[in-house]
Order: structure tokens, then sequence, then C-alpha cells
């Protein structure tokens, strides 16, 4: 308790009292959504808080309350898909004919944007492995406008070292971006580790319940907070009322759910690590996994992402997927359903075959998003599809 008798609130109280009881019309408990485009002008140059939604929205700005809290930020703008997060930190960081340093395994989409603006002449994309030792000295050396962070990575689940990562771009006056979709703030929280910036699809985890597409950029100061959301505004990539009423619905059961979502994960991995199907698990829960030290340090919880490469390749995964029960054959992921993705050919298919191989991507892998159904269900399907991929694989 501070000294004005206030309580300092936990990120789990923040979520579920988000915009709760701030309705001064009607007092009701639950903020109304505001789905009107325009709002009127008390008289002539008598602007009142709102006037277009594209430009601010009362429920919208509930929603970027919310979710900059809940990330420790000091502003954010809301966006209507997590690609229109990322282009806004792209106009508002980097200037014409800057340079991005991103990670050589970044999830598809985002690939796909940094190459086609790079390839208009934009700025100079640098693309490297974030997760390397030397990775902060390569920050140095490119010394980039923005460095730009995908941590865990999609879907091959590297771990990079944000703090580390932060001071060698801010030794070069670089901003830092952080893709923390994968964590969201319940598991990971870009900015207290020196990032300016802590972007998700809110379509994930924030939301929930795979009923709108969104996105969040969340900035570390109240300028660059300002700086994005007068971008978000100039682009028009600004999310609805509507979209920001569900998202904040969603958001109040966030750390529930992902307890439930980690503890599926968790179980999922002891069940199939072994199976003679399986040639490799990604996961940083496991103590073989390359960045589960600083996993262990950065995060607050392993996630509920697993990627698993089949030793059968393409027809072990057409095996696997053919007679799955609890989990649909679906891109995204964060929603309270189980999903199972083949990221070469779905989340991925915009990179080239020689960049999907750069990246560490193989046709053998598929990408599962744990869900908060019975784990016992869960465990029974997926275990009879490793089955299928077994013996069409000869093993």
């Amino acid at each position: 308790m501070d000294r004005s008798g206030a309580t300092a609130r936990s990120r789990a109280t923040a979520g579920v009292r988000s915009g709760i009881d701030s309705d001064t019309g009607m007092r009701a408990v639950v903020p109304p959504i505001y789905l009107s485009t325009n709002y009127s002008f008390a008289g002539l140059h008598a602007r009142g808080p709102y006037d277009y939604s594209r430009s601010a929205n009362p429920t919208r700005d509930l929603l970027g309350d919310a979710l900059t809290e809940l990330d420790g930020g000091a502003g954010a703008v809301v966006t209507a898909s997590g690609m229109g997060a990322i282009t806004t930190v792209l106009m508002a960081c980097v200037p014409a004919g800057g340079t991005v340093l991103a990670p050589h395994d970044a999830y598809g989409g985002t690939w796909r944007l940094l190459d086609a603006l790079a390839s208009r002449g934009q700025f100079t994309l640098e693309l490297t492995d974030l997760t390397a030792p030397d990775a902060p000295a390569r920050v140095a050396e490119i010394a980039p406008d923005l460095l730009w962070v995908e941590t865990p990575s999609n879907p091959l689940l590297g771990i990079s070292d944000i703090a580390g990562l932060s001071a060698a771009a801010h030794g070069v006056d670089a901003i830092v971006a952080v893709d923390n979709t994968f964590c969201s703030p319940v598991l990971q929280r870009p900015l207290a580790h020196g990032a300016d910036v802590s972007v998700q699809s809110s379509t994930k985890y924030l939301n929930g319940h795979s009923d709108v597409v969104g996105g969040v950029a969340v900035a570390a100061t109240a300028e660059l907070a300002d700086q994005l959301r007068w971008w978000g505004n100039c682009l028009g990539v600004t999310g609805g009322g509507f979209d920001a009423y569900l998202t904040l619905r969603g958001v109040r059961t966030l750390h529930v759910r992902m307890r439930q979502h980690l503890e599926n994960a968790a179980a999922f991995v002891a069940a199939v690590r072994d199976h003679p199907a399986v040639a490799r698990l990604h996961y940083p829960g496991l103590p073989d996994h390359p960045g589960h030290d600083l996993a262990a340090r950065q995060m607050d919880g392993f996630g509920a992402i697993v990627s698993v490469e089949l030793a059968g390749g393409q027809a072990a995964v057409a095996a696997l997927l053919d007679g799955l029960t609890c989990y649909s054959l679906a891109e995204s992921l964060g929603g309270v359903e189980s999903l199972v993705c083949h990221p070469s050919s779905m989340t991925h298919a915009a990179m080239p075959p020689h960049v999907q191989a750069a990246a560490g991507l193989r046709p053998g892998l598929v990408r599962f998003s744990l869900g908060i159904e019975d784990a016992d269900d869960l465990i029974v399907d997926v275990l009879a599809g490793l089955d299928r991929a077994a013996a069409a694989s000869g093993r």
C-alpha cells in the first residue's frame, strides 16, 4: 500500500478490473461499447476528447490503457491487426533509408512485410540469428535504426536475450521492439528488460477466443507512444470499438487461461517427447532446449506453443493430421481451443524455400497451440496421431 492509501495491484487484478466501473453515465459495471464513428463538437473550434473513431475511440482507449498497465508501459496504440501494429512501429521508428535488423527465423508475415518494404527501398534489411552468443556484437556492428526481436520465435521457439540485445542496441542509438505475442504480459514483459516497444497480435492470447483480429504496440515512453498513436491514425490501422470491447473481455480472463494453457503444454511435452515419430521437440521448458536457462530467467513460464519435427517428414505430417479430433488444423494460436499448424505451407508460406531452410523450417515441422481442453483428451488424441505418423514412416 502506498502513502496515499492506494494498494498497488497485481497484473492479474489489473487484467480482471480492466475498464470495470469506469462508466460515469449509467454506472454500468462493464463499460459500454462505443460504436459511433463520430462525435459532436460543442461549437465551432470546441472539439471534445473524441471527434472521429479512427483517431480515438473510448472503448479502444480503455483497452489501450489496460494493455499499457499490463505491459508496464507509458501508452499504446491499438490496431486492427498484429501486422497493423508492426507496420505502425516501422513507420514511427525507421527513417527513410534507415536500417532494420531482424531475426532470420521471424514469423512469415513479419518477414514478408520487411522484405517487401526493403525491396522498395524503404529501408535496408539485415537478418541474423538473434539467439546466437554474438548477437549483441552483431547489433553494435550493424547499428540499425530499429532492432526487431521475436522471442520466443515463431515457430522454432528460439529465445533471445532482451536485456543484452537492448543494451547493445541503445549503445548505437537504436530503438528496440519486441514481438511478445507468444507470451503475453503474463509470461514476459519486454519493457522491463530494456525494450522500447512491446508488440503483440492481440488476436492470440490477449483476446483468447479466436473471434477478433487485432494488435497492440505498447511504448516505454509517452513520447514514443504519441508517435505510435499518430502513425496509427495517419495510416488508418487503428482498431474498431466492438473489437476492442471483445478483446477487453478476453483480457479479464487472461491470467486464468494462461495457467491452463501452461499446464496442458507441460503435460503434452511429457507425453510426446520420447515417441519414436518425434525427431526433435522445440519447447523452452525442456532442459536441453538451447534457450532454456535464459527463458527461465526472462519469462514467468515456458509458454503453450510446442513445435514438433517428425522423423518421417511431410508424409508423417499428413498421417498425424488425418484423424485428429481435439486439434483444429488452422493458422493462429492462443485461443481456448487447441490448434495444429504446418508452418512451411501455412504461416510461413510467404517465405521462399531457401529462406525457410536458412531459418531452420523443415517440411516435417508442425506447431501445436495447446488450448484449455482436458489434458488427457489432448494427449490421447496426439499420441494416436503420432502412432499414425510412425507407421507412415516405417518406425
